[in-house]
């Protein structure tokens, strides 16, 4: 059986800490060390020049007291050189005074007639006296017979000025070494006392930065940002972040399509981005409340907004477009049911009224009947398609007027309505009466004598519409609040807002460069004019050629606040 395999051995590994708080906190403290290790560094590197600087100007300096004595100069020419003789006792007293290593003097071939070694007296220098013995002065770090020594040379000279000699003095190197040595602790321990003021330093900023980041790993951090950047661009709700002065900071994909903005308005305000309007002034926050409703171009929009710890804010958006065109269907379908239902019960009456006249063979009575009954219809959907020759137009109001009937109330259009089949874009107008007419049935339903008019007018290209109602009217200082998204006194039905229908019909006639205003109508009431100055197209062109609708125009039939 063979031998397993020897296992491999393991390397060795630094393993960092995961956590940011850690790893800021290494390297801060890393940092402070390097730092300190680098001050310290270029501190002693011209420490040690500053000391041999500082040696050398003492000796020059011993040397120069030394040679400025008139005595020592006169017993250099008047005296042998002697170990006893009076200029090494003068050199020696100097030398014991001032601690140098040495003081010698020289006459000019460069014998010593001092030394602190008794028995060097009266032999040459070790090193050349040349430079001191021509006048100058010297300084310089070098060997002799006593070792390694800081030096001064200065020239010697009598009553007269004449240079008879020179001076030399020495200072031990060691000295200066160990002066270097003394210092080197105190440096390390201003070194270790910043290195300690920088470890407090980085351990407290380090704290701060685990409280801000939750105490989470660099790697935490990087999977976050990248789940943010997915989430913000994979979910179907807009969102929108502020800074502190109301600055746009962040935009996701759904946000921009929604509020048909672009890159460019990060940075900016929404005032700049947006414009002014309730959008700008829900996102803001300077329209409070959850779940705000606010138009975009064509699209109803639900914005809700969100305060951050940093005095920002998030806003999210929700695209409420196709849900507010269900409800609106939803409701033509209830109304159009409704009528129906009572349709069934009349018809029922109806055929009943006519079966009892067969069965008491009232023949002639019964064909009468039965031509009145067909022919109140007939002459509705023939007055209509009469006045108002687009066909879309036309189906709307003749259904409006069969749920107007069924609901009491009589929708007529007035003499003077006259609307080619010239409309540029239909869709929009249908959207336009339907809202006003629908709000006009809700008002006038269940008083008495209800009665809606709607007046449609063509002069050029421009169109003129006209709802008037007989209820309750609209107070005059809430003829322009009407037309605010959200604003509403109905009853909030449960599968959609309010609120939004009016600001949609003033958006549509603006878009074309029109209005929408309301006033009271002759007899009492509300009477809402809407004028489009381009909604027609010339005459002269076949409807072929008109403009198409735009398909985002007419998604939603919204429903207006009263």
């Amino acid at each position: 059986m063979g031998m397993s395999p020897t296992p491999p051995a393991r390397r060795l590994r630094l393993h960092l800490p995961r956590r940011m708080f850690a790893q800021v906190l290494l390297m801060q403290v890393a940092i402070a060390a390097g730092v300190a290790v680098l001050a310290t560094g270029l501190f002693l590197a011209p420490l040690s020049d500053q000391l041999d600087d500082q040696a050398m100007r003492r000796a020059l300096s011993i040397a120069q007291t030394t040679a400025a004595q008139p005595q020592i100069a006169e017993d250099l020419t008047d005296t042998p050189a002697t170990a006893g003789g009076p200029v090494q006792r003068e050199a020696e007293r100097i030398r014991t005074a001032t601690k140098a290593e040495y003081i010698v003097v020289m006459d000019r071939r460069g014998v010593r007639w001092s030394h602190p070694t008794p028995s060097e007296i009266g032999r040459l220098v070790s090193t050349d006296p040349g430079q001191a013995l021509a006048g100058h002065d010297v300084m310089q770090i070098d060997s002799g017979t006593l070792g390694r020594t800081a030096r001064g040379k200065v020239p010697l000279r009598d009553g007269d000025g004449k240079i008879v000699g020179a001076v030399s003095v020495g200072i031990a190197y060691d000295s200066v070494r160990a002066r270097l040595l003394h210092a080197i602790p105190g440096l390390f321990a201003y070194a270790g006392g910043a290195l300690a003021v920088g470890a407090l330093a980085a351990w407290l900023i380090s704290r701060r930065v685990q409280r801000q980041t939750r105490d989470l790993a660099f790697s935490d951090i990087s999977a976050l940002l990248a789940e943010r950047e997915a989430m913000l661009h994979g979910i179907r709700e807009g969102v929108v972040a502020l800074d502190r002065a109301g600055r746009i900071r962040l935009l996701n994909d759904e946000a921009r399509r929604l509020l048909g903005i672009g890159d460019e308005a990060v940075g900016r305000s929404l005032d700049e981005a947006l414009g002014e309007g309730r959008t700008a002034d829900v996102l803001a926050g300077r329209v409070t409340g959850t779940d705000l409703l606010t138009v975009r171009g064509q699209r109803v929009l639900v914005a809700n907004r969100m305060p951050t710890d940093d005095g920002g804010a998030v806003a999210t958006l929700r695209d409420r477009t196709e849900l507010e065109q269900l409800g609106r269907e939803l409701d033509s379908t209830r109304g159009l049911i409704d009528a129906l239902r009572a349709q069934d019960h009349e018809h029922a009456n109806r055929m009943h009224t006519v079966l009892g006249l067969l069965e008491l063979e009232m023949y002639d009575d019964a064909v009468e009947f039965v031509g009145e009954v067909v022919g109140d219809h007939r002459a509705t959907a023939e007055q209509v398609a009469e006045k108002i020759q687009d066909p879309l137009l036309a189906a709307l109001l003749v259904g409006k007027a069969t749920v107007a009937a069924e609901r009491g109330v009589a929708l007529s259009l007035a003499d003077r309505t006259g609307l080619p089949d010239r409309l540029i874009d239909p869709r929009g107008l249908v959207t336009i009466v339907g809202n006003l007419v629908d709000n006009a049935l809700d008002a006038t339903a269940g008083t008495p004598h209800a009665r809606v008019e709607v007046e449609l007018q063509a002069e050029g290209r421009t169109a003129t519409l006209r709802v008037r109602d007989t209820g309750p009217g609209i107070l005059e200082e809430q003829r322009e609040l009407i037309f605010t998204e959200g604003w509403s006194t109905k009853q909030r039905p449960a599968h959609r807002e309010r609120g939004i229908g009016l600001p949609l019909v003033r958006r549509l006639a603006e878009r074309q460069g029109g209005s929408a205003t309301v006033g009271e109508a002759a007899g009492g009431g509300a009477e809402f004019t809407v004028v489009l100055p381009e909604a027609l197209a010339e005459a002269d062109l076949e409807p072929a050629l008109t403009v198409p609708s735009d398909p985002h125009a007419h998604t939603v039939a919204e429903e207006e606040s009263r």
